[in-house]
Order: C-alpha cells, then structure tokens, then sequence
C-alpha cells in the first residue's frame, strides 16, 4: 500500500465518523469538549455555524451522525449527540451580540426565497450577511416551514423554532408571510438576481384503495392532518384510530391521537419492524405510549356503513428476496383482517407539489415529476432558479436541508457574482498538537466506562394529558457532563512520524485494542489479514506509514482506535503525537464576523 497521505482534507475527516455522517458537517467532538467545560455558549455557536438550528435539531435531528459513532463499537451505545447539543441550546447565555450583522449598505442583488423553512433560511442566512435583500416568501403566517407545521409541539415547541428562526430573521431579512406564490413565470417578471425554491415536500400519499372516497369523511392524510392540529384547526379525535405507515410522521400522528383523545390508537405497516423507515427511538417512544405496531398487513378496503367508516380490511403478506437481495411482500394466504376503528390517518409518504411551476419557462422537470438539478449545486436548468431541501431532490430530513442550503447559497452568490457556479472552495484544515507535557494533553483522554444516559422525561400520565407539553426535559449539567465525556475524541488523531521511529514496538505492547502493527508491506486485502488484529471494516482506512529503517511499516487500522493517546505517552522518541483535527467547510457569509 501506498503511505497515507494525511494532508489530504478528507482522510481525518473520515475517521471522525460522526462529523463525516453529519450532512452539514458539524464539527461534533469540538463541541462536545466545550459542553463538557461548561462552555455551552461557545458549543452553541460552533453548532450555529454549521447546522444553523441547535436548539430545534437537538430536539428532533435524525441523527445520522449516531450510528456512525465510534462509541458504539465499545460498549454498543452510541454517544447521545443529538441530546447534548440541546444541551448547549438549552444553557447557553444570549448570544445575539456573537452574531453577525448584515450590511447597512447591501450589494444590490435581490434574492427570493420560496418557502419559509430550514434551506430557504439557511440560504438566506448565509447571504444575507453579504449584502443581498433576501425576501422570504411562505403561505404561514411564521417563519419556519414543516418544522412547525408538521412536528408536534411535544417534540418541538414553537419558542424554540421562533428564537432560532429570529436570529436570521433578525439578519436584515425581509418577510412576505400569508403570501402564497401561485407562479413561478409571474415572479421572475419581477426581476430577481435569483430564486431558491424550497418548498419542502407538501403533499401527502392517499391510500387509494376501495372504500376510499365513500368514508373520506373520516379519512385524514397524516401530514395536513398534523398541520391542522399545529394550528389548533382540529383538537380531538375519534377513540379508536389506524394509523397507516412506518415513517416518523406516521409516528407523529400515532402519538398526537393519543395526546388527542384515542384511547385505542395502532401503526399498521405492511413491512417488517426493523425494516420501518421510522427513527428506531420513535418506534419505542410510541410503544412506551402503549400505541402497538402490528406490521405485514397490507389495506385492502375500507369498511364503512352508509359512507361511516367501520374499519379496514388487511391482508397478510410476508417479505420474499430474490438473488439481488431485493424484497418482495407476497400474501401468505392466510385469511384477511379485518380492524374496526372511527378514523384513519394515512402516513404512507411525501411528495412534492410543483404545480405553480409553469413548464413553458424553460425549468426542465424529470419524469416523475422533479427538477432537474445539479446535484452538487442544486441549479436548475434555468440558471437563476435553485432548489434545496425536499422540494431539491426528495423527502429526507432537517439536517438535510440545511446543508443544502449552505451549497445553494455558495452557487447562488457565484452565480450573482458572475463566477464558476460549480468551483467549490476546498475546506480549511487545522492540525494542532495537543501536547502539554510528557503525559500531559490539552483534552481527557480517559475513557470512560460511564453506559449511555437517558434524557429525563416528564410522567407518561401527564404527557398524553396535553399534546403542547413538552415531553423531553433535557439533560441537566450533571448528565450532559457524564454523557459528554462518552466522546472518544476521534478528532483528536494519532500522527505518526517515520523517521524519528526507532521501532521499538512500546506503541503496540501499550495499545488497548491491538490497533497498531509493525509489519512488511502488501495489497491492502492481504495486509489487512495479517495485522495484529484482522481490519476486517473495509469502511474505515487503514493508517500506513512510509517505509521504515528495517523496511517494514507501520500500519493502524483506524476503525479500532480509541484515540486514547498511550501510545504518543509511551513512544520515546515522539514519533506519535496526538494533534486535533479542525475541518472548516466553506459557507458563503460564515466568515464574516460581526462589526
């Protein structure tokens, strides 16, 4: 193998699994440490930097960053990321004067923003402290999109989305609120530099099966059923409800109808548990809330009598893979189910809805129906139009967009500045040694033994008693500190220095997991065989070094390292040193600063 070429941005950036799962990128071991200092100000502005809405995805993030997590190879639990950056939200100080300030005098380019949530205001944040007028257009009456309209207040109350919205609301941006856009073609007339289009994914699949149009009085599709109760437009429900699906908006809808008064509320979904789209912690959440999931039943018909619905009749099917692995739901042949209930809300998936997009106007759509982009600057076919979010390139989630926003807001201020949309500023890198003394080091790297911390919860009794009440209390001091020291520090890396290794082997006799290996050179398939211990995770690099004065190398497989620095303490010629690792991606306005 060649030697690892360590200056290269993504080598580190791919050991710090979390950071590298993130979407936007989130430096997550730097805040951590900060949260473990108690510096929850400075945690939350290293969050703000790079996924804009702390306190709102401390809350309800998808968390891709936490099955990556390192963690979970020690002792199978992830670090609670997620939590702990509510966490630095929650007991931060007022941050307002960190913030940047937009310019008195603006740069004379106009920008329109389609939409009022997470990627329309994270473009707008980004440029808006660059001089742009950015105008946010939405049909709410707030800012915020479908993290207000369609997460239930229990998860995520409205002051949090108010104050992390208001902080780039705050940012000079103007606001068309109650102003639904009815054309594309109209507002281009009006001459906008450029347009962001991000209107999420609003529209709802039906379950278009028999009996649907006849009990359509008690048939809800599951997301403009959750808006309306967001608004306050619908407070109750029948006692006994079907919810149709396995996503995370299906369980919204389970868990709000039993805060709304069904006392018999189930998730019927016609795929396996496991194989359910829903966050694995929702899935439980909603079976602590005694809501069951019954799973492999596909709707036939909806029961009713005289046009009131009655049931829904289901059939049995289980899950067949064929030599390509891909599954198939064939009926089993046992006989139908058939489930009574008052009201059915239907959560089978999102679509987006671009009917005010004319299709004279030269924006190419695909054929099912989506814009045609590049999927790296988000710009359509007609160049002053960019899309991100839901409305870019599918259903995902929050963190989603608002890394999308940040790569829609760089083309658009390339576009406007007369510039290669697709050039991309190469991402700054930091490597700082984090040596103090001999045994000493800047971080701890102790390694703790502490199991992962629940977040405190109010009682299950009053929770389901009102649907605004919070039902996570967050982690206090105490616990974020004891969950925040879980943090294997995998910024912190292992640098090794070839030519001042005299090869006396002290790293590998200290190293806890058998990480390290002083052996001849191969193909990586061969050589990762005969390590120490076997590198059998062909997702996580091996560390190579050049060769050594006895024409061997030292090779690290980086999927087993704890990055607890004993082999830098034991190593007598320095060779290893423990250096943090700081990636800085390139936001356009990140750098500006306030004045």
């Amino acid at each position: 193998m060649k030697p690892t070429d360590i200056g290269n941005p993504e080598y580190f950036h791919k050991v710090v699994d979390c950071q590298w799962a993130c979407p936007a990128h989130t430096p997550v071991p730097e805040y951590i440490r900060m949260i473990a200092a108690g510096r929850y100000s400075d945690a939350y502005m290293v969050n703000w930097r790079s996924n804009v809405f702390p306190g709102i995805l401390g809350r309800v993030c998808d968390r891709p960053c936490e099955p990556a997590c390192r963690r979970a190879r020690v002792d199978k639990e992830p670090v609670a990321i997620c939590r702990l950056k509510r966490v630095a939200a929650d007991f931060k100080d007022d941050i307002k004067d960190r913030l940047p300030q937009a310019p008195v005098k603006k740069n004379g380019k106009r920008i329109a923003c389609i939409g009022g949530g997470p990627a329309s205001l994270t473009v707008a944040r980004d440029l808006a402290v660059l001089g742009y007028h950015i105008t946010v257009f939405d049909n709410g009456k707030t800012a915020g999109g479908m993290m207000r309209s369609q997460i239930p207040k229990f998860r995520l109350p409205d002051s949090v989305i108010d104050e992390e919205c208001d902080y780039i609301l705050g940012l000079g941006v103007e606001t068309r609120f109650n102003h639904w856009v009815g054309s594309l073609k109209n507002l281009l007339a009006e001459d906008w530099d450029a347009v962001f289009v991000g209107t999420g994914a609003p529209r709802g699949r039906d379950a278009d099966v028999p009996g649907r149009s006849e009990a359509a009085a008690n048939i809800h599709i599951g997301i403009d059923w959750l808006s309306s109760v967001a608004f306050g437009h619908v407070t109750k429900i029948a006692k006994r409800v079907i919810v149709l699906g396995g996503g995370n908006t299906a369980m919204d809808c389970c868990r709000s109808a039993r805060r709304m008064g069904g006392s018999d509320v189930k998730v019927v979904v016609r795929s396996g548990y496991e194989e359910m789209k829903a966050s694995p912690w929702e899935k439980e959440e909603a079976v602590h809330e005694g809501i069951p999931i019954l799973n492999f039943l596909v709707p036939k018909e909806f029961t009713h009598d005289s046009g009131k619905l009655t049931g829904v009749l289901f059939e049995k099917v289980r899950a067949e893979y064929d030599a390509k692995g891909r599954r198939n739901l064939v009926p089993t042949g046992e006989a139908d189910v058939h489930m009574e209930c008052d009201e059915v809300l239907v959560a089978i998936g999102q679509e987006n809805s671009f009917t005010w997009i004319e299709r004279d106007i030269g924006l190419e759509f695909d054929k099912w129906g989506m814009p045609v982009l590049d999927p790296k600057t988000l710009q359509s076919t007609l160049p002053r139009v960019f899309f991100g979010g839901d409305a870019a390139l599918g259903p995902k989630n929050i963190i989603t967009a608002v890394a999308q926003g940040h790569e829609a807001a760089i083309s658009i201020d390339s576009f406007c500045g007369g510039r290669d949309v697709a050039k991309r500023l190469p991402p700054m890198v930091n490597l700082v040694s984090q040596k103090m003394g001999i045994h000493e080091w800047s971080y701890d790297n102790q390694v703790s033994e502490e199991g992962r911390k629940k977040v405190p919860m109010k009682s299950l009794e009053s929770a389901l008693k009102n649907i605004n009440l919070e039902l996570e209390l967050g982690f206090d001091p105490r616990l974020a500190l004891a969950e925040a020291e879980r943090c294997l520090n995998c910024d912190i890396q292992t640098v090794f220095v070839p030519k001042i290794c005299i090869e006396c082997d002290a790293c590998v006799d200290i190293c806890p997991t058998e990480c390290i290996t002083f052996t001849r050179n191969g193909d990586e398939a061969e050589l990762r065989g005969r390590l120490k211990a076997p590198a059998t995770n062909i997702d996580q690099a091996l560390y190579v070094s050049d060769t050594l004065k006895t024409s061997r190398v030292m090779v690290k497989d980086e999927n087993l390292c704890l990055h607890c620095s004993l082999c830098a303490e034991r190593c007598p010629t320095g060779a290893w040193d423990m250096q943090k690792f700081l990636l800085d991606v390139a936001h356009a306005g990140a750098e500006v600063r306030r004045t």
